[in-house]
């Protein structure tokens, strides 16, 4: 009988344990596909504050684990949980000094690197990962590290493969999320943190401005790498996507794969979602014009049903277009719509998002917050989904708002252009409504394209029907994530 794949997936966030981002959706969903492929997959995270002990049941499963750091020894302990609905170990490290003190992250907008304190905590916790398996019996084929946090595991396994044998068997592989997010640290600094000269390892020479970049050291040293989409993959290759690390990327060409996310089909389901006054399918859409009805409602709007919805569920920064949004809103507001937006971000962008509201109070609503209830409000309540991303890695939103029957508007981007395809009015093929660069007037035109189909309903809900019958599960996902161990293991 042949032995089942051990993977172990390092990162630092988990849904719904410690959830800042999509990051975490990933990787309390994308396991539990692979568990049902008899792959042997388990999880590690740190045990952060914000963690509810009574709620998961922690078992400590062993103590006094040491780890050398600052050329000193802190004791670790080891402590497991179910993921949430499955068998799936979750490993969680407890140590307070380095991990245990607030939430995930330090400061509020410290998931792309942060502070000195974000390094100390997320060097520790790669550290720490290796200590782990001897006190487990558990040792994995291949470590799955997600993401800028876990990014110098790779070259802590290849240095401790050349004293210690059982770790030469080890394999890693790397996923970007987002290659924005990088973790650029004081070199110095993580040299002594780990023990470690810059000559112990060659990638460790790769030193910009005093730095050391953990998601470029993951990228020179996991054994293979992927991306959340096949065009994304592409476009990391290139100056204009690669966010200064291309030359790298481009090194490992050969070792990179695109494999596109997939959403939680049970949590994102328009026939059983209690978050939606109704539910519906797409052979009965009566549900839908209720929950349209409940979402204008909700925001103050005028209750009727023929005017299309404009909505958007999103991060407000640069990345996700919302420049662009406030560029065509004051022309869109000419037309006979509704605009609804929910979402928190940077300073300005909230300001921009603000602006719109502010000057059309009678056509259009904002809410800056987090709130999981409205976002399914939008989902399901709004006729037309808009992401003019200025890149997308790989984007759920425009798969979500399909799922609700909502089409999308995007920018043939990362993730987005591999999801959407462009309405063809002369054969009515097609997803939703595609434009190309990132400009205002293309951006325009698209949306302008989507109100006039919505005039003709008949063409209108065979897009909506098509659109929820598009399977976006992980199970697809998981193969190809299959597939890509073998070729590790078989490499």
């Amino acid at each position: 009988m042949e032995s089942k794949i051990k993977v172990l997936f390092i990162a630092g966030e988990l849904n719904p344990i410690a959830k800042v981002g999509g990051l975490a959706d990933v990787i309390g969903t994308l396991p539990k596909s692979l568990a049902r492929l008899n792959l042997d997959v388990r999880i590690v995270i740190p045990k952060y504050g914000i963690v509810d002990e009574k709620k998961y049941k922690l078992k400590k499963v062993a103590e006094n684990i040491k780890v050398p750091f600052y050329n000193e020894f802190e004791n670790i302990n080891l402590f497991e949980t179910p993921l949430p609905d499955t068998t799936i170990p979750v490993y969680l490290i407890d140590h307070l000094k380095y991990l245990g003190e607030n939430g995930v992250y330090f400061e509020k907008d410290a998931s792309s690197g942060g502070s000195n304190r974000e390094c100390q905590r997320f060097t520790f916790f790669a550290r720490s990962t290796l200590e782990i398996f001897n006190q487990l019996n558990w040792w994995p084929d291949i470590i799955h590290c997600h993401d800028w946090h876990v990014g110098i595991v790779p070259v802590l396994i290849k240095i401790r493969a050349k004293t210690k044998t059982e770790y030469k068997n080890i394999n890693t592989l790397l996923t970007i999320h987002n290659l924005a997010y990088q973790g650029r640290y004081n070199a110095n600094e993580v040299f002594k943190m780990l023990n470690l000269k810059q000559s112990d390892y060659p990638t460790l020479k790769e030193i910009y401005d005093e730095n050391l970049i953990y998601l470029q050291q993951a990228i020179l040293n996991a054994d293979h790498l992927n991306t959340v989409s096949p065009t994304y993959a592409q476009e990391i290759l290139t100056p204009e996507y690669g966010e200064t690390l291309e030359s790298s990327l481009q090194k490992r060409g050969g070792a990179l794969a695109g494999i596109l996310n997939g959403i939680d089909i049970d949590r994102f389901n328009p026939e059983n979602d209690q978050e939606i006054i109704a539910n519906y399918s797409y052979k009965d859409l009566s549900g839908k014009v209720r929950c349209k009805e409940d979402l204008q409602k909700t925001c103050g709007l005028k209750i009727d049903k023929k005017i299309p919805i404009l909505g958007i569920v999103s991060r407000l920064t640069e990345q996700k277009g919302i420049d662009l949004i406030r560029g065509i809103a004051d022309e869109l507001m000419k037309e006979n719509l509704q605009f609804i937006l929910l979402g928190t971000g940077g300073e300005i962008h909230e300001k921009l998002a603000q602006e719109i509201v502010k000057i059309h109070p009678e056509k259009s609503y904002a809410k800056i917050a987090f709130d999981a209830h409205l976002a399914q409000q939008i989902y399901a309540g709004s006729d037309i989904f808009l992401m003019p991303s200025r890149f997308e890695p790989c984007g759920l939103g425009q798969m979500i708002s399909m799922r609700y029957g909502t089409i999308p508007v995007v920018r043939a981007t990362g993730g987005l252009k591999d999801t959407v395809q462009d309405y063809n009015p002369e054969t009515e093929e097609g997803d939703g409504f595609v434009f190309e660069n990132y400009d205002r007037n293309e951006f325009l035109a698209a949306v302008k394209r989507a109100l006039a189909l919505y005039q003709t309903p008949e063409k209108w809900y065979k897009v909506v029907r098509r659109i929820m019958q598009k399977d976006f599960s992980w199970e697809n996902s998981a193969k190809k994530y299959l597939e890509l161990y073998k070729k590790i293991l078989n490499k």
